[in-house]
């Protein structure tokens, strides 16, 4: 790994002491708590407190219907059941969802495994068997399933924007080469390892304490506070880990922990609410699927000219974050390319499914995954070697994107795309994977280099926001306090190590709490990258404040004869001069502006550059892949946490390969009566990637001399970025596939490029040879 080095620096939340806690490659907070056992999660608190009750949903089994009749009193028969919970216990408002069209207790099923209705009970199985005792009549209406099919019934929610420069149509016209085609893909289960899970209890003053495994906090909060009728101050949320979350946990967790919390009113005893996995994958949502049908135009040098599509996602039954998502698809269709002109139309879907919501890259790949098709299909057509084709319209210098934001430090894609591209022996692999094909008819390599250039900011401007509370005590050690949760991601290491860094202490004096909303309010959610950007800016605040009051105390122990006291020893001089030792900061992205009505400004704080190259093996007779090496090249600027951030990187590219490779989303589509129904919904039905799909060389590298001006110590994101990466991974299988076949045959490759869907290109270059 190559380590970045700091470059002058014009703002002081950039510039980074020498003796700088950040930038040192250390080891997960908890790393030694997970593996070991002792980290706790918040099923694992259920045991500490007494008499808790088990939730367990009725779930319908149609994807569409009005409810004709609900008899709850059967499960009342059952030992050990204690309540039922239904739309009548609602004291607030019924519904679970920010844009208000989630209702918690339905009267109309929209999707297959919809909760009908809530048992608890004294254990798991009673409230199971209680579930099953409930009787539920339905009235069946017809389901839309798949997004073909919405867009037939032009089943459509929410804002249909369009993006637009130029003139696309006058540009295809004008084009040396039009080309046309489709690009569908599936969406990806989040499967984190812990289950969505909530833990409510009521106190004597009615005050509900909620433990939850969200990855926003605040909003569950103001569900929880809303379907129960009461203040916001009135519920405290926490989150002290989650096993997982990759976007899963950012809107889905607030229905859960608000069925926790009204059975926890109602019945005075704490509640728990733990999906299975069954339950989970049948329940929740998932990223969005989408349809593209587009249009593009080339130059006679391969530059593109102009490009015209429609983009619809497969939203499920509600909204949920579908527009947001929809909107950054548009923002990156371009990625890394300069387009001309374009016009690119949005739309989402309103199908009976789950509703499919926020995951990692919040449709930037969708977006992205449609041109690198493009370009991927395109580049025989042209004469050009994909290669080529992809280096040929990188973004450069003064060059803005599609929305009008200036590419800044454009030439970090080139020098990215030409350190990969030396660091793997590209040309050289090249010629000798050429020569491995020749002499091997069944079964061939191909290799792949792709780009990345993403956003980081929330789209939404009000979002990049935060807050962080800092305690320093008497004896001189520090408690931080951020509006951040941890995922697994690294966030608290990196938090500990800006806090250590601003306050100039050792990292073993300061000590990081769980995320709780009384501690910090009005948080933003862990999401779009931003958590260490926002929550990082927030604490050095914080720490700035109380640096500030010290320095008179510090000027005063050196006038009294003590230069170098102690940082012990200058915070009990404070405490004894009656100096503040705590602090709340706070922290808003400076330089943002987007409007929805137009698709235009400058949405993004910066962009984060990558590059990958890929080499596969594929089988001729079975279309089974093997990933023999992969290169990386990132740009995470000046890393607060080297070690963190390169376990992202290779954490993200590999879930964005299974993505595009293996996990692969059923539902049922027949007319019989399982239509709807999730038909990989387990471990055993859906592929996650393993240790066995793990590249057998892997080589990542931070870009050197990357700092970002302007970022919490010159750093940049780095948990979504990385997952666009495995497009090389992708376009090196079509590159295989191609083999097959006679040169200059573009290749059509389905995705997820499952074994099936690779045997099946394949064998269509064969046959055109």
């Amino acid at each position: 790994m190559t380590t970045t080095e700091s470059a002058p620096t014009t703002t002081p939340l950039s510039r980074r002491p020498d003796d700088a806690v950040v930038g040192a490659a250390l080891h997960h907070e908890a790393a030694a708590l997970h593996v070991t056992g002792q980290a706790l999660y918040t099923d694992d608190l259920v045991g500490r407190l007494p008499a808790v009750l088990h939730a367990h949903p009725v779930q319908a089994q149609v994807a569409h219907a009005r409810i004709a009749r609900l008899d709850v009193s059967p499960a009342h028969d059952v030992p050990g059941v204690v309540r039922v919970l239904t739309a009548a216990d609602v004291p607030g408002v019924n519904d679970a969802g920010v844009k208000h069209d989630e209702p918690l207790f339905p009267d109309e099923i929209m999707y297959h495994g919809h909760a009908v209705c809530w048992v608890l009970g004294e254990t798991l199985e009673a409230a199971r068997r209680g579930a099953a005792a409930v009787v539920v009549e339905y009235d069946e209406l017809p389901a839309v399933v798949t997004v073909e099919e919405a867009i037939a019934a032009e089943s459509f929610q929410g804002a249909r924007p369009t993006l637009r420069r130029g003139d696309a149509a006058n540009a295809l016209a004008d084009a040396e080469h039009v080309l046309t085609g489709t690009t569908a893909f599936a969406g990806q289960e989040h499967f984190y390892l812990e289950t969505h899970c909530s833990l409510a209890q009521v106190d004597e003053s009615g005050q509900v304490f909620v433990q939850a495994s969200t990855q926003h906090p605040t909003e569950t909060q103001e569900i929880v506070a809303h379907v129960l009728g009461v203040p916001s101050h009135a519920v405290t949320v926490q989150c002290l880990r989650m096993g997982g979350g990759f976007g899963g946990k950012e809107m889905q967790p607030h229905g859960l922990a608000a069925v926790a919390a009204l059975g926890a009113t109602l019945t005075g005893r704490p509640v728990r609410v733990r999906l299975t996995r069954a339950q989970d994958m049948s329940m929740t949502g998932k990223r969005h699927g989408f349809h593209a049908t587009w249009r593009v135009g080339f130059d006679r040098d391969g530059l593109l000219a102009g490009l015209e599509a429609t983009l619809t996602s497969d939203g499920g039954w509600s909204l949920d974050l579908s527009e947001p998502v929809l909107s950054r698809a548009l923002c990156h269709i371009d990625n890394a390319y300069w387009i001309p002109a374009l016009t690119v139309h949005g739309r989402i879907a309103r199908t009976n499914k789950t509703s499919q919501t926020a995951f990692r890259g919040f449709g930037g790949p969708q977006g992205m995954l449609v041109i690198e098709d493009i370009l991927g299909r395109c580049a025989p057509l042209l004469g050009l070697d994909p290669a080529e084709l992809r280096r040929r319209n990188l973004y450069r210098e003064g060059q803005t994107t599609p929305y009008g934001q200036p590419v800044r430090h454009a030439e970090r894609l080139a020098a990215v795309w030409d350190q990969v591209s030396a660091s793997a022996g590209l040309i050289a692999r090249r010629a000798e994977i050429d020569r491995w094909n020749a002499a091997h008819p069944r079964a061939k390599r191909g290799i792949a280099i792709t780009p990345v250039k993403f956003g980081i900011s929330f789209n939404f401007t009000t979002f990049n926001q935060a807050g962080a509370l800092v305690h320093v005590y008497k004896d001189g050690s520090v408690l931080i306090n951020h509006g951040g949760t941890e995922m697994g991601q690294g966030l608290h290491t990196k938090m500990l190590q800006v806090a250590a860094t601003a306050l100039g202490v050792p990292l073993a004096r300061v000590r990081l709490a769980p995320t709780r909303t009384d501690k910090v309010p009005n948080t933003s959610a862990t999401a779009a990258s931003a958590g260490a950007d926002l929550n990082g800016g927030a604490i050095k605040d914080a720490c700035e404040q109380i640096l500030g009051r010290l320095a008179p105390v510090r000027a005063s122990l050196r006038d009294g004869g003590a230069p170098d006291a102690s940082w012990e020893e200058l915070v009990a001089a404070a405490y004894h001069q009656r100096v503040q030792l705590w602090a709340a900061g706070f922290y808003k992205t400076e330089g943002l502006s987007w409007d929805a009505a137009t698709m235009t400004g400058s949405p993004f704080k910066y962009f984060a550059y990558g590059a990958a190259v890929a080499e596969v093996e594929v089988d001729g007779f079975t279309g089974a892949s093997t990933t023999r090496r992969v290169d990386i090249v990132h740009d995470v600027g000046d890393s607060l946490s080297p070690l963190v951030d390169v376990g992202q990187i290779e954490g993200g590219f590999v879930q964005g390969a299974g993505w595009l490779t293996l996990e692969d989303l059923r539902w049922d589509e027949s007319t019989g009566p399982g239509r709807g129904r999730l038909t990989t919904n387990a471990a055993s039905t859906y592929k996650i990637p393993s240790l066995s799909e793990m590249p057998e060389v892997f080589n990542v590298t931070l870009l050197e001399r990357a700092h970002e001006d302007g970022v919490v110590y010159g750093s940049k994101a780095v948990g979504e970025p990385p997952l666009m990466l495995a497009f090389s991974v992708r376009e090196a299988l079509r590159d295989a596939c191609a083999a097959f076949g006679p040169p200059g045959r573009p290749v059509e490759l389905a995705s997820p490029a499952t074994p099936e869907a690779v045997y099946w290109a394949l064998s269509a270059a064969r046959e055109a040879s």
